[in-house]
């Protein structure tokens, strides 16, 4: 083969592997020299920008950020939509009203974690839900056979508002129309900038937040970046990658799919019972999880001597007893926190046990409950509005 065909090919390729992911409709906005994407769920995302992912993270804690993420909304449609739901989903759906938005689990059908996001109503018969990482849309087909149901890309692309002056943000950039009286996990279409949009009040970092969901080709994203960053200038607002995301996420208690949580485990050893109702009816997985011990298996761990990382083992003495699934230094805290997922339930918060990272190093760390600090999620509901001072170092 020829240099010249090589080359070709090469580009070819390349080309066609682009166009297996979506860009960002903001990338005009937010594109940087440094910046490092990511795929999920089959989206460009920006994990890094060269960013002092420090300064970040003090400012979601104590003003906002603004976060162009990859989480894909599926619409789901048809006079059949809510008993196909109800089928494919843990959480009962048929009671949900229009504009509150409900955590829901699919399960595979041998009982494990196969997708988690949230789910939106907009009426009777048209539902959105907003994926995490993960092929939804092909499984969806597949157990759609024998129901008058629509499964469809409504192409928007999700913006997260995150952290305490969030609130004050949204306020002016809908002309008043959102505040404080909006309440966790409720959504409504709103004014922004004179774009009708869909907006919930929820996140992916337990700060106080909001998501804007954008109408495909029908919105300016242009236009609507703009006016958010106008609104969010005073209030000392700054677009971020993901990075600061990603450690206040661990912080808060929140699991990712796939990596803290996957089709090997059930939602139970997760620590995800109150999402899976039960006594709903049939849905996909529900046979396989009756009669499964129903106490979880994931917890998370502190250390003070070093950062958790994926692929380290948590030991009882001799005996591995779990693994660290995911790890960050907490800001807050000034200690390394993680997950771990124990191979057997027990009564493993409060003890304190050994971490051995890859690297063959051995560290002590403490078994808690997630969340890591504010574990009654005031912050995330609006009741603790408390700005909290970033350490000296």
């Amino acid at each position: 083969m020829s240099n010249l065909q090589e080359a070709s090919d090469l580009e070819n390729n390349v080309s066609i592997s682009a166009r297996r992911f979506e860009e960002s409709p903001f990338i005009e906005r937010t594109d940087s020299p440094g910046m490092i994407r990511g795929v999920y769920a089959g989206r460009y995302f920006p994990i890094f920008m060269g960013e002092d992912y420090l300064d970040k993270y003090w400012c979601l804690r104590q003003k906002a950020l603004i976060f162009d993420v990859p989480e894909k909304p599926v619409e789901i449609s048809g006079p059949d939509a809510v008993p196909f739901l109800e089928k494919v989903f843990a959480r009962k759906i048929g009671t949900m009203t229009a504009g509150r938005g409900y955590y829901a689990i699919a399960c595979t059908p041998q009982g494990g974690v196969f997708m988690d996001g949230v789910m939106f109503r907009f009426g009777e018969d048209r539902f959105w839900y907003v994926q995490a990482d993960g092929p939804l849309e092909a499984w969806l087909m597949a157990h759609s056979g024998g129901l008058d149901v629509t499964i469809s890309d409504p192409h928007s692309r999700v913006l997260q508002i995150q952290g305490p002056a969030s609130i004050d943000i949204m306020k002016a950039a809908s002309a008043g129309a959102i505040d404080e009286s909006m309440k966790y996990f409720r959504s409504g279409f709103f004014d922004l900038g004179g774009q009708t949009l869909y907006v919930s009040r929820t996140g992916f970092t337990n700060e106080l937040g909001f998501e804007v969901y954008t109408d495909g080709a029908n919105t300016d994203h242009l236009a609507l970046w703009d006016h958010l960053m106008a609104c969010g200038e005073p209030h000392g607002m700054e677009f971020s990658s993901t990075r600061a995301l990603t450690i206040r996420r661990i912080e808060g208690g929140i699991l990712g799919n796939l990596t803290d949580m996957t089709p090997d485990m059930t939602p139970f050893e997760a620590g995800l019972a109150p999402f899976i109702n039960m006594d709903k009816g049939d849905f996909v997985g529900r046979d396989a999880l009756v009669g499964k011990d129903t106490r979880c298996c994931l917890f998370g761990l502190t250390c003070a001597s070093e950062t958790p990382s994926a692929g380290s083992v948590v030991m009882d003495g001799d005996t591995v007893v779990g693994r660290i699934t995911a790890g960050v230094q907490s800001p807050t805290l000034g200690l390394g926190v993680g997950y771990v997922h124990f191979k057997a339930p027990g009564d493993w918060v409060g003890r304190t046990l050994t971490m051995r990272l890859p690297d063959g190093s051995v560290h002590e760390g403490r078994i808690v409950q997630p969340p890591f600090f504010d574990q009654e999620k005031r912050i995330v509901r609006g009741v603790d509005r408390t700005i909290p001072e970033r350490p000296a170092i």
